[in-house]
């Protein structure tokens, strides 16, 4: 679009250039002339006085010579013959044909005739014995065409200047034109993509302003529909699964019997059931990180409410429970729901995969460009963290569903961040979820460096 109009433009520029500039050129052309002319008329006027005094070859001869184009060898005086055979009088350098001279004594009006390197002037002056002499004053090439080389060139100056000004003034309304249908058309590919961050500023001509707006509603609307999904999600997490795994503990103590087992297998049914339909929910999501200017939540917030849940059950099982960094705000560019989410998850694999009576803890570290979240137990430990982290993957191996660290994975993988499995001071499992503030990472090699260092330390 932006090239098709600066094209237009300079042919339409083009085009009126040339419709004013070729005749106001030839006018010049034209005005040179008439006004070298008319010159030349002037000065052969000059000599009619003498020539109606006396016609004596001595007084003409000292009349053309004090004369400037005479001195020049430009001017002549035709003088005919006072009576039949007699000889006519000639002074100067005649330029043009006897016939043309015959022509114009005829006619009686000047008259311009066509002589190697410019023009003669031919000028009837009527004599006192009533004959007509001719005075004849050259007129060189260049004066006639004196200053029209200058004005063509200005001319020139002008409509190249014209041509580049309309093609600047084109290409600058083709970008303002063609920028914001690229910003649009590159925001509908983002968001194509899962980005729903992206954004189209309302700017530009009406019609893409419009269009931006419109976009950016649709955008909205998107965000809202897939946060509805989430929040459901996570509500089915919240409302569901924490209630199973209460039921579950509760049915390991019914000791043994047919309604025992039964009653353990449907529980053990049940959270299949459950899982299948929340991996369902999370695999349609395109994306958790928070979007937008203040999205996020307060990761300490989350933790106090979510530690307030699950105290009441860890009071019933005598397990000991610690919380640390929860004291100040520590913002991160997640979802509120995904977190709760991510929490629940890692809690309830403690009280699953733990006896009753083990402690737990939370520890919220808050850094520069990360937040780090330790979940760490006193159970008996994971043998192979990397099978722990592929079943996190969703490969549901081993009698695990894998979908509560595949929750936790794709929240800390949104923002660039990732999730460890390693030992905890408690002695058991420790699980770490590095949450990345400024997004640069990708995944687990995202920060590599920078996240090797602030282990060490």
């Amino acid at each position: 679009m932006r090239w098709a109009l600066v094209k237009v433009s300079l042919a339409v520029t083009v085009m009126v250039v040339f419709a004013f500039a070729v005749p106001l050129g030839l006018v010049v052309k034209e005005m040179a002339r008439d006004r070298a002319f008319s010159n030349a008329e002037r000065r052969a006027a000059g000599l009619a006085p003498v020539l109606a005094i006396t016609t004596d070859r001595d007084e003409l001869d000292k009349a053309v010579a004090t004369t400037e184009d005479g001195a020049a060898g430009r001017l002549a005086i035709h003088v005919p013959a006072a009576e039949p055979g007699g000889t006519a009088l000639e002074i100067g350098t005649r330029r043009a044909d006897p016939a043309e001279l015959a022509a114009t004594r005829t006619l009686g009006r000047a008259s311009i005739a066509e002589v190697p390197g410019g023009f003669a002037l031919l000028q009837p002056t009527a004599l006192s014995n009533a004959q007509v002499a001719v005075v004849e004053l050259f007129v060189p090439e260049g004066e006639v065409s004196n200053g029209v080389a200058t004005a063509w060139l200005v001319l020139a100056g002008v409509g190249i200047a014209l041509i580049v000004g309309s093609v600047a003034v084109a290409d600058r309304l083709g970008v303002r034109m063609v920028q914001p249908a690229q910003r649009l058309a590159g925001a509908a590919h983002d968001l194509g993509e899962g980005k729903l961050g992206a954004r189209v500023p309302e700017e530009g001509p009406p019609e893409l302003k419009s269009a931006a707006v419109a976009f950016n509603s649709m955008a909205d609307q998107v965000v809202q529909l897939l946060a509805n999904e989430r929040e459901l999600a996570a509500d089915l997490s919240h409302r569901l699964r924490t209630p199973l795994t209460v039921l579950r503990l509760n049915a390991a103590s019914l000791g043994s019997g047919p309604a025992a087992e039964q009653t353990r297998a449907a529980v053990e049914q049940l959270e299949r059931e459950v899982d299948i339909i929340i991996r369902t929910a999370r695999e349609a999501k395109p994306q958790t990180q928070a979007t937008g200017p203040g999205a996020g939540c307060d990761a300490a917030e989350v933790v106090r409410e979510r530690m307030e849940f699950w105290s009441a059950l860890a009071e019933d099982e005598g397990r000991r429970v610690r919380v640390a960094g929860v004291e100040r705000p520590v913002r991160i560019p997640v979802a509120r729901p995904e977190l709760v989410a991510a929490l629940d998850a890692l809690l309830g694999n403690v009280f699953r995969h733990t006896p009753e009576g083990t402690a737990f803890s939370i520890d919220v570290h808050n850094g520069d460009d990360a937040v780090i979240v330790l979940v760490s137990d006193a159970g008996a430990g994971i043998a192979d963290p990397a099978a722990a982290l592929a079943r996190g993957a969703g490969s549901g191996r081993d009698g695990s569903t894998g979908l509560g660290l595949d929750i936790v994975r794709r929240m800390a993988e949104s923002t660039g961040g990732d999730v460890r499995i390693g030992h905890s001071v408690l002695g058991g499992t420790e699980v770490r979820i590095w949450i990345s503030l400024d997004g640069r990472g990708t995944g687990a090699g995202g920060s590599g460096g920078r996240r090797g260092r602030r282990r060490k330390a």
